[in-house]
């Protein structure tokens, strides 16, 4: 079994470091201008040279992502921009729009093409197509089950597939949500997207009036919702849910009063954010189709979520390779991560509602929580820490570095020269003894 390439993204040159430390083969970064990521995006021309000259040196690859669906001011630059970054000689480009992808094969026939999930390419005649145009590589659409993915490996052979592993779900098909054009006038496609789908929204009930309209009533949804099920429960299913025609207003947390029609049928509610895709536990399945890279999602993740998903998904495919059965320990390490609760997503067929997410909206995290990173370390073997969140003297810390985890109880810290019991969190500096050869590690606190 042939392992597949580990994918990170890297929205700083610190995170791409990250994530070559701890077990990525490759990285992808966008510049902001023409990648989906305009926000918290740190590579401009500077950076991306930089981190291209730094992932070569390395033996690691370095892909740029110029994935935007343009409209027509950006194709006027797109290709006078593009120069300075084709100079650079990245390992690939990924790109999703037709046009743009029939340019750059017209002027730099040399540079290899990855076709971007937001191509939402779904079926084998597909790939076949974007093969015949000198598309390399087809990042497939996450909304493939396993049994879809093997059948294009078969009918492709000799093109190189991508899948997502890890990382946050759209609502719509990858990448063609209109919440946050809708709501803020900025464009995911733009690269400009405010992730609307996660936002806090209420479920306000309606009644109609002999025009047909509906108004807002005051009721309690959960009770309703309670009493509705037991009501269907009685009637042993055979009838139709008493809730199924009614018409439903939606209102978003930081807008009072702008109430929304919604209507919810077997297959879930539409504008209402998805659990975090988790596919960990399907890698060994991946790699025996023959997936040649899994690609983890999150250039505006911290770095924390980089080097963790780095550690775990490097863990899962060597053991795959290897012959090793799968760690279940790997699941609770990416519980520590923040996520809005995980789903295998469209791997895995025939899951049923639980995995859309309709309560939180918020980060959870389970098992530990990243609290520190460390900046040096001394020839004593003490280590300054970055603090990020609180901890104590007593607490069980987790030090994770590329070399291995270690598991410690802390017992003592300084700061400014002075013992201190407790570091408070983000935004101050202390030390912290035993570190020798911890350079690089990050530190998370066990619950």
């Amino acid at each position: 079994m042939k392992a597949p390439e580990l994918l990170l993204p890297a929205g700083t040159l610190d995170k791409m470091r990250a994530a070559y430390d701890f077990g990525a083969d490759a990285v992808y970064a966008g510049q902001p201008r023409y990648s989906l990521r305009a926000r918290n995006n740190d590579f401009k021309l500077e950076e991306l040279k930089q981190g291209i000259d730094e992932a070569h040196a390395r033996g690691k690859l370095f892909f740029v992502a110029s994935n935007i669906l343009p409209h027509n001011s950006k194709i006027k630059t797109y290709m006078a921009d593009m120069e300075p970054v084709v100079a650079m000689k990245p390992d690939a480009l990924i790109m999703a729009d037709p046009g743009l992808i029939m340019m750059v094969r017209e002027k730099w026939p040399e540079v290899p093409i990855h076709l971007s999930v937001q191509a939402n390419t779904v079926n084998y005649m597909g790939v076949k197509f974007w093969q015949k145009l000198g598309v390399s590589r087809i990042i497939l659409s996450r909304e493939l089950s396993l049994d879809e993915i093997a059948e294009i490996r078969q009918q492709c052979p000799d093109i190189e597939l991508e899948v997502f592993v890890h990382g946050a779900l759209c609502i719509a098909y990858s990448g063609r949500c209109l919440l946050s054009g809708y709501f803020n006038h900025r464009d995911p496609n733009q690269g400009t997207c405010t992730n609307a789908c996660r936002w806090d929204y209420k479920v306000h009930d309606t009644q109609g009036d002999d025009a047909g309209d509906v108004q807002t009533i005051k009721f309690d949804f959960n009770k309703a919702l309670e009493e509705a099920n037991q009501s269907f429960a009685s009637c042993g299913g055979a009838e139709r849910h008493p809730l199924a025609d009614k018409t439903y207003l939606i209102e978003e947390g930081s807008r009072p009063g702008e109430l929304m029609p919604i209507i919810e049928d077997e297959h879930g509610t539409y504008i209402m954010n998805s659990k975090d895709l988790r596919a960990v536990e399907q890698v060994e399945k991946l790699a025996k189709i023959g997936v040649d890279s899994l690609k983890i999602e999150g250039r505006t993740k911290s770095l924390y979520y980089v080097a963790r998903a780095a550690q775990v998904y490097r863990k899962a495919i060597d053991d795959a390779v290897a012959g090793r059965p799968f760690d279940l320990g790997l699941l609770a390490e990416l519980d520590g991560l923040a996520n809005r609760g995980y789903t295998p997503g469209f791997l895995e067929r025939h899951q049923t509602q639980e995995y859309q997410n309709y309560i939180t909206g918020h980060s959870k995290a389970k098992q530990s929580q990243y609290v520190g990173d460390v900046i040096e370390v001394d020839a004593d073997g003490w280590a300054l820490i970055e603090v990020k969140n609180r901890f104590a003297v007593g607490d069980r810390i987790e030090i994770i570095h590329p070399s291995g985890n270690q598991i410690i109880e802390l017992a003592q810290m300084t700061r400014n020269g002075e013992p201190v019991a407790v570091a408070a969190g983000n935004g101050i500096q202390v030390r912290i003894p035993d570190m020798a050869g911890k350079e690089k590690a990050l530190l998370a606190r066990l619950f």
